[in-house]
C-alpha cells in the first residue's frame, strides 16, 4: 500500500511542478499499546511507529515561496516564508505554518520550496495524523536545508508546533513518529525525555484497531480541561506533600489520603494518572518476559480507567471494549488515543483476524448504525527518507 501512496505521490509532484522531487520523505502516524493520557502528566508512554504514512515530495524552488499542495483535498497553499506566520482559516495549513514559525524562532535560514503530500492514516482515529505531518514536513526541510536539527528537537519542534496550532499535546506523538524502530515500541520518559527500546513481539497474537467511525477533535475543550483538572490534582498534592513534583512520584494511597481536599474530577483525574504510570511499567515487564496476557489485562485496566475515572470514552468505544472482553481470541482491548471516538487498539489471537473481524462489523452496525473500520497494523521505523 505504501509504494502505491508513493508512486502516485511523486506522480503527482511531476504532473504539477515538471520535475523529479528532490527529497522523497515517509512519516508515520503511531500507535499506543499503553499509556494514555500521561505524556503531558510526567509520566511514561509506550507507543511505536506504524506501517501507515504521510508521503512528501520535496525540492527547492529558489524563491521566498513555499508551494504546498495536499493531494488528499485537492488543496494548495502559497506561504511567503519571510513573513511571520499567522493562524489561519484554512486548518490544515496551521500545521505546517506551526513548523515553520518554529524554524524561524530557532534561528533557521529556509528559502523557498515546492512542496506535496498524500497520506494512508485516517484522520480523526487516534494514529496521530497531525504529528506525521508535522515531523515529515520539518524533516524534509532539515534535509533539503541542511539544517542539522537532531532528530529529539525535531520531535520537541513538531509538539510546539501544534501547541502554536492550539492544541496543548504531550510529547509522545511527535517523539513516535520521528524515532521509531520497526518491530520496537519506545518506553518514553516524558519528564526527561529518556527511552528505551523494547522488542514489539506480540508472539501468537496480531494488533488490530477498530475505527469507531466517529470523528473527534482535540480542538474540543475536553482535552485542555483534562490537563486543568489534573495540574490541579497535582498542584493539591504538592501543597501538602512539598517533596512531590509528579504523579510518578505519588502512590494511590497518598493520593486516597487527599480524596477529601479534591472535586470528585479532580480526584478521579488524578487517580487514572498515577494508576496509568505504573500500568505502563508493568507493560514493559511483560513484553520483556513474553508475557502478552499480561500486556492484554493491562490494557483492559486501562480502558476502564480511560472511561470511567478520566471519562475520556464514548458508548461506541465502551461497547467495542466489551465485545473484546467476551471474546477469548481477543486478550486486550482498549481506546487509544485522545478519545472521545477513534479507535480501540486489540491484541487478537493470530488466525482468527477474520472471524473477530467480521463478528465485531455486524455486531456495532446492528447496535450504531455505524460502519466500523478495521485496520491491520504493523510496527514500523519512524520519519525517513525514501530511497529507491
Amino acid at each position: 500500500m505504501n509504494e502505491i501512496l508513493i508512486q502516485d505521490t511523486t506522480d503527482f509532484f511531476k504532473a504539477k511542478f515538471g520535475n523529479v522531487p528532490d527529497k522523497i520523505v515517509l512519516s508515520p502516524g503511531r500507535i499506543n499499546i499503553i499509556g494514555e493520557h500521561i505524556d503531558y502528566n510526567d509520566g511514561y508512554v509506550l507507543p511505536a511507529a506504524i506501517d501507515k504514512i504521510v508521503c512528501f515530495a520535496f525540492e527547492k524552488n529558489n524563491s521566498n515561496t513555499a508551494k504546498i499542495h495536499a493531494i488528499d483535498l485537492n488543496e494548495s497553499v502559497l506561504i511567503d516564508i519571510t513573513k511571520e506566520e499567522i493562524v489561519s482559516d484554512v486548518v490544515w495549513t496551521n500545521y505546517l505554518r506551526g513548523v515553520l514559525f518554529q524554524l524561524k524562532l530557532k534561528g533557521h535560514k529556509i528559502r523557498g520550496f515546492n512542496c506535496v503530500f498524500s497520506s494512508n492514516i485516517p484522520i480523526g482515529s487516534g494514529l496521530s495524523s497531525s504529528a506525521a505531518l508535522e515531523c515529515g514536513f520539518l524533516f524534509g526541510i532539515n534535509e533539503m536545508f541542511n539544517l542539522d536539527i537532531k532528530p529529539i528537537d525535531m520531535a520537541l519542534m513538531g509538539q510546539t508546533a501544534e501547541h502554536w496550532v492550539g492544541i496543548n499535546c504531550g510529547i509522545m506523538d511527535q517523539f513516535s513518529s520521528i524515532m521509531g524502530l520497526e518491530n520496537k515500541v519506545i518506553k518514553i520518559d516524558c519528564r526527561t525525555l529518556d527511552y528505551t527500546y523494547h522488542d514489539a513481539d506480540f508472539a501468537d497474537y496480531s494488533l488490530i484497531l477498530f475505527d469507531s467511525n466517529l470523528q473527534h477533535s482535540l480542538f474540543t475543550s475536553e482535552y485542555n480541561n483534562r490537563r486543568i483538572e489534573c495540574e490541579e490534582g497535582l498542584s493539591i498534592i504538592n501543597e501538602n506533600y512539598p517533596e512531590i513534583n509528579s504523579f510518578r512520584d505519588c502512590n494511590e494511597e497518598l493520593l486516597i489520603g487527599l480524596k477529601s481536599k479534591m472535586t470528585d474530577n479532580v480526584f478521579r483525574r488524578s487517580l487514572y494518572a498515577v494508576k496509568e504510570i505504573k500500568r505502563v511499567i508493568q507493560a514493559c515487564t511483560a513484553l520483556d518476559k513474553g508475557d502478552i496476557e499480561t500486556l492484554g489485562k493491562l490494557m483492559f485496566e486501562t480502558h476502564q480507567g480511560l472511561s470511567k475515572d478520566y471519562e475520556v470514552s464514548c458508548p461506541e468505544l465502551d461497547y467495542l471494549v466489551d465485545l473484546a472482553k467476551a471474546e477469548e481470541d481477543v486478550i486486550g482491548s482498549r481506546l487509544m488515543g485522545g478519545g472521545f471516538g477513534g479507535c480501540t487498539i486489540n491484541l487478537v489471537k493470530k488466525g482468527s483476524e477474520i472471524k473477530i473481524k467480521e463478528k465485531f462489523t455486524t455486531l456495532y452496525a446492528e447496535h450504531f448504525k455505524i460502519d466500523l473500520i478495521t485496520y491491520d497494523v504493523k510496527v514500523s521505523n519512524g520519519t525517513s527518507l525514501y530511497k529507491n
